[in-house]
């Protein structure tokens, strides 16, 4: 079973590009995914893919990318990387002024203005444009036939708590499409069946842990797409030093659910071990029947694969969508997966011990 799961937030979201960038490569190198899983932006790239069928995705990823980009759609005017990180900065001022085509604009008048409890006192952007985007580009009915499982993550505001909607159980629409990019106090929460949903990278922004407990006896193939870097030299300025807060707070659950999952994998190696070892006597006992039940194995393969950021771009770079940044993400994105394709191993049917290995085939470019 091959997975593509896209792990993001909303600011993330002019990051996206380099997920549909990926799926780009995937598509060019033969692999289609029949489960696509994301949070924010990711979320919105994976129902562009699943509410389309596969010889119109990348043309609606790309449509989607011009909108959104369409705002801002000239170069730097001298070369050079000064150059290029002051237009920049220049276009993420802009976009946080007057919004982004398609997917958001500023609530006016602002929030402060409204009465406490009024649904538009919660947030700085309307986002109702995104929700006439996603009915003109994605359709839902072939979402919820469901021909490719989609799932996207959001957070209970009321409760806290994370939950995933899935087409395999939830009739998908694009109100839980946009709760799941809802990031406070930016976008306002979204109401499902009476209850308010943000989010849902305020508590995790990977599906990595929601597809391995999701399908725990056959085989996987995932593709995981971040979006920030784990890895990154010491800060110099407050600037950069914001940048890496924002790196390290939204990478890092990306490792540990990855490291969860393999430590879980080698308990259950480990039991399957020392069962063996019983006595059959023994065997028959009911929790050990349990944990029998429990500890079965399948093989996954995880392929990472991990945005690694410019010198010019700086801590706006998750809401800097002029049009020649969101072209170089996606050529970035699919240039990444290519070069991946390159090593071969991933595609091995070998088993490790463990049940579970990880390929990050852009480390060599990290540090």
């Amino acid at each position: 079973m091959l997975r593509a799961a896209s792990s993001s937030y909303w600011g993330g979201g002019a990051l996206g590009s380099y997920q549909a960038g990926v799926y780009e490569g995937l598509c060019e190198g033969g692999h289609k995914p029949d489960w696509v899983a994301g949070i924010s932006i990711g979320a919105i790239n994976a129902a562009l893919i699943a509410g389309n069928p596969p010889e119109q995705r990348a043309e609606r990823l790309r449509i989607f990318r011009e909108k959104v980009s369409s705002g801002i759609q000239g170069q730097p005017f001298l070369p050079g990387e000064q150059a290029r990180a002051w237009f920049n900065k220049a276009s993420a001022a802009l976009i946080a002024s007057v919004g982004v085509p398609g997917f958001f604009t500023p609530r006016w008048p602002p929030a402060l203005f409204y009465p406490p409890g009024a649904p538009e006192a919660l947030s700085y952007y309307d986002t109702a444009a995104l929700r006439g985007t996603l009915e003109v580009l994605v359709d839902f009915d072939r979402i919820n036939a469901p021909e490719t499982r989609l799932s996207v993550g959001a957070v209970n505001v009321r409760t806290g708590n994370f939950v995933y909607f899935d087409n395999l159980r939830d009739r998908i629409g694009p109100e839980h499409i946009m709760a799941s990019g809802a990031l406070p106090p930016g976008f306002p929460p979204v109401e499902i069946d009476g209850e308010h949903y943000w989010d849902g990278g305020l508590v995790s922004n990977t599906p990595l842990e929601y597809g391995l407990d999701q399908e725990p006896t056959k085989d996987l193939k995932v593709f995981q797409v971040d979006l920030f870097l784990a890895r990154s030299p010491l800060p110099r300025t407050l600037v950069e030093a914001a940048e890496r807060e924002k790196d390290i707070r939204y990478s890092s659950r990306t490792r540990l659910n990855t490291d969860t999952a393999i430590r879980l994998r080698n308990a259950k190696a480990a039991f399957r071990r020392l069962a063996e070892k019983l006595p059959p006597e023994l065997r028959q006992d009911p929790d050990v029947a349990f944990l029998s039940k429990v500890s079965h194995e399948n093989a996954v393969t995880i392929m990472q694969v991990i945005y690694r950021r410019k010198n010019y771009e700086g801590n706006a770079k998750d809401y800097e969508f002029s049009r020649q940044t969101m072209l170089e993400h996606w050529e970035a994105g699919r240039s990444d997966v290519k070069r991946a394709f390159r090593n071969r191993g991933w595609m091995e049917h070998a088993r490790a011990e463990d049940g579970i290995t990880v390929f990050d085939l852009t480390r060599d470019a990290r540090d």
